[in-house]
């Protein structure tokens, strides 16, 4: 059956339900299944990777590791937000510079 270039869910399953007796099925088919890595070694390091998790030394290291990303992260907020607020006191000083050369006039 052709349904056309692009068919639609509904229209299938509409066919097969009205048809589904005098569809034939073809008998199961047995694949190859491609086998990967037969070399033990290679399947123990690769087991051996999955399951060390490497962390920076001592737990004293993680911690101090922790510690300074999280300064990195605030130390960045809080120079964005300083480089926001130079920014808006700028612009607030052209405003007033521009309000200063109209008032004469």
């Amino acid at each position: 059956m052709t349904f056309g270039a692009e068919p639609k869910d509904g229209e299938v399953f509409e066919y097969i339900l009205k048809h589904y007796y005098e569809l034939k099925f073809s008998p199961a088919v047995e694949t190859k299944t491609k086998r990967t890595a037969d070399n033990p070694k290679r399947r123990q390091r690769q087991a051996h990777k999955q399951l060390a998790v490497h962390g920076t030394g001592t737990k004293s290291q993680q911690a101090l590791k922790l510690m300074q990303e999280a300064m990195k992260t605030e130390r960045r907020q809080i120079t964005k937000e300083q480089r926001e607020a130079e920014k808006q006191r700028q612009f607030e000083f052209r405003q007033q510079k521009r309000r200063e050369k109209h008032k004469g006039h």
